[in-house]
């Protein structure tokens, strides 16, 4: 009997030392990836709509309509009204679905655009996790379903919308503004040509300008290049739009012109204004005077309001060296100022929810410093030095808990998003039809995107990805020898 059971133990060790070289932390890592995961498909199963790639039903048509010869325009999708609405570089650009199914482009889409969403959040959290000497694989695996279950990602995902690229192609400029700052770092002597001039950053500004010939709104970043003056990024987003405005005009000469004369200034084409899903100061607007149509004069002396408050913010989180948030203001920007905002183009929300989360991390990290490491008073005091005034040591805490609450209330906001339950659709019915509790709900995202505009904080030093340009006077200035 003790043979057979030492024979039994003896078959079962190479199972222990199997056992034994497994990383349990490793094993429990994959297993919270997979509860995430799992969460967030049941969020959006849950919190989202019926999805069918509706928008990829529209491009897909246009572009099989305008490659058997029919104007790109003239499309109208089949029991809609809707036709393609974006530049024509745009149809270019989605051209080569026409020889594809319409499932197969949907989901071809949809794992590209997760695919750029992962590199973003890669690209936006590794100086957070370097900071917080956290894994970045592990913190990237429950990031990428977390923002995926949120509205803006998952209707852009859900409808075949391209928001997440073109997200992909701004936020590819931050990267390479943050590369420029470093003056190449990464550049090695033996590299060749490509590999420097990829890793130089030079190239800052070209991602902004294709993105702009997509989808006009991008072009607010231009704006703020030139008000931040990093002049080479902005020329060369000019440049790069300018370029591929001028080649599409030469391949596509009849839709580019009747894009930019006619098709452009067409606002009936993408929808009504009090549309539920349109985020956007006018369908705020619109839905409070109950109206189909914004009221013109009162909506653009309110953009142009915010459009100061929102560059003027984020150029002064420029000037402080938090470039990621002054993106992000001038993303939220555009979100508030477009005549349409649909709820799947508020992505920049993403990148606000990181930027309230590490702001609570970096105040609970103060409030943990010693006295004498910091400006915070005598030690043993307890008391710290805040613009003149003494407060406890702990008070950095309390702010940080303050912007940690508002990141988890606006990704449960996006999360739930409560604007659907409370949709409504002129004239058969009134935007008011369920009080002001549903108007406030049917209004919320838009709401939480003008409060952020206004109140979201930067992080003074955190990420300055900025670099020091001379203009020639001031080249001129600073050669010239002293009299």
């Amino acid at each position: 009997m003790p043979a057979t059971v030492a024979r039994r133990l003896s078959r079962l060790a190479p199972v222990r030392r199997f056992a034994r070289g497994i990383d349990r932390r490793a094993v429990v890592r994959v297993g919270i990836v997979a509860a995430v995961c799992y969460a967030s498909w049941l969020a959006i199963a849950t919190f989202g709509r019926p999805y069918n790639f509706f928008d990829m039903k529209i491009y897909h048509g246009a572009v099989v309509w305008w490659a058997s010869g029919h104007d790109l325009y003239e499309f109208i999708a089949p029991r809609t009204t809707l036709g393609f609405t974006y530049p024509p570089f745009a149809g270019l650009v989605m051209l080569p679905m026409a020889k594809i199914p319409l499932g197969l482009a949907g989901w071809l889409n949809g794992i590209a655009s997760v695919a750029a969403l992962a590199v973003i959040l890669a690209a936006l959290l590794k100086p957070i996790t370097d900071r917080l000497g956290w894994s970045l694989w592990f913190t990237l695996g429950i990031a990428v379903p977390a923002a995926v279950a949120i509205e803006p990602a998952r209707e852009t995902l859900g409808y075949g919308q391209v928001n997440l690229l073109l997200f992909g192609l701004i936020m590819a400029d931050l990267v390479a503004l943050r590369w420029r700052a470093r003056r190449g770092s990464r550049v090695r002597p033996t590299d060749g040509p490509l590999r420097r001039l990829f890793f130089s950053g030079a190239w800052a500004g070209v991602g902004i300008g294709l993105a702009t010939s997509i989808k006009l709104t991008p072009a607010l970043f231009i704006v703020y290049l030139m008000l931040t003056r990093q002049w080479r990024a902005a020329m060369t987003a000019i440049g790069a739009a300018v370029a591929v405005t001028i080649g599409t005009f030469a391949v596509t000469g009849r839709e580019s012109t009747a894009y930019f004369t006619s098709v452009l200034w067409q606002t009936e084409r993408v929808g009504a204004a009090d549309m539920t899903p349109n985020q956007s100061l006018a369908g705020v607007l619109a839905r409070l005077y109950d109206s189909i149509e914004t009221p013109t004069l009162l909506w653009f002396s309110f953009a142009m309001l915010v459009l100061a408050l929102g560059l003027s913010r984020a150029s002064h989180s420029h000037a402080d060296g938090d470039e990621l948030t002054a993106f992000t203001l001038v993303g939220l920007t555009t979100n508030v100022i477009s005549p349409i905002s649909w709820s799947h183009h508020l992505v920049w929300v993403i990148p606000a929810i990181l930027v309230l989360a590490d702001a609570a991390s970096r105040r609970r990290s103060a409030s943990r410093l010693p006295a004498h490491r910091t400006p915070l008073g005598p030690a043993g005091s307890g008391l710290s030095s805040l613009g003149g005034l003494r407060a406890p040591i702990w008070f950095p805490t309390l702010v940080g808990l303050r912007h940690g609450i508002a990141a988890v209330g606006l990704y449960l906001l996006f999360l739930i998003s409560p604007i659907w339950p409370y949709e409504h659709q002129l004239p058969e019915v009134s935007h008011y039809q369920d009080g002001f509790f549903g108007v406030l709900m049917e209004n919320s995202l838009a709401l939480a995107i003008i409060v952020l505009l206004a109140a979201l904080p930067w992080r003074p030093g955190a990420e300055p990805a900025f670099y020091t340009e001379q203009t020639r006077f001031e080249r001129r200035l600073s050669t010239r020898s002293p009299r």
